[in-house]
């Protein structure tokens, strides 16, 4: 089998393993977020963070959700990293943007975040920050979900499948998992362009 059949292979057996149980839990979060007057906030970092610049654009125009991720805004992440330090960058972002009960954090990440092992602290340090308001946690991860996935309230882990893709497939499948929220007739309110057209 040549690498692109390989690949693409595992990306089959990755659609056929993801727990249905576990994105419909996601989108009835998302549901009660919207309808209590709540925000998504979307956290990523690296390749994650562009998926959630995408997203947040998804959740505003198709959903009708007010949405925002810290990594958008270029200037206020890099002077809080540099005067404050990178592990605090989304906590004290949220902190500032008055998080509450009523808010959803969805974080796309590839680990979940580990602060032990050092990856991904400013998750960590966001999360316990959401955690100590009361906010709904949201996670689409990859490998064991890190510590996302201890404290999320729905967490869709994309299924390790080969452990030398694990970052690719992650990051490919948090863009099909959260177009399926936004499609979700649960969440959509407004149809996307090319459908509409005849």
């Amino acid at each position: 089998m040549g690498f692109t059949q390989q690949f693409l292979q595992e990306a089959i057996e990755i659609l056929q393993r993801l727990d249905t149980e576990a994105i419909d839990n996601a989108v009835q979060i998302l549901v009660k977020t919207r309808e209590q007057g709540g925000r998504l906030f979307i956290l990523g970092v690296g390749g994650s963070a562009a998926n959630a610049s995408h997203a947040v654009n998804d959740f505003r125009k198709i959903v009708g959700l007010e949405t925002y991720a810290p990594t958008d805004n270029v200037s206020e992440l890099t002077a809080r990293t540099n005067d404050e330090g990178w592990e605090t960058v989304f906590s004290s972002w949220l902190q500032t943007s008055r998080c509450s009960a009523r808010d959803t954090l969805l974080v796309l990440s590839v680990g979940g975040g580990n602060q032990e092992m050092n990856v991904s602290p400013n998750l960590v340090s966001a999360l316990r920050y959401a955690q100590s308001v009361g906010s709904s946690i949201i996670g689409i991860v990859g490998r064991d979900g890190g510590f996302t996935a201890q404290v999320a309230n729905a967490v869709v882990k994309i299924p390790t499948v080969n452990p030398v893709h694990v970052t690719p497939h992650a990051e490919a499948f948090q863009a099909v998992v959260w177009h399926l929220f936004v499609s979700h007739p649960d969440l959509k309110r407004v149809q996307t362009k090319w459908e509409s057209i005849p």
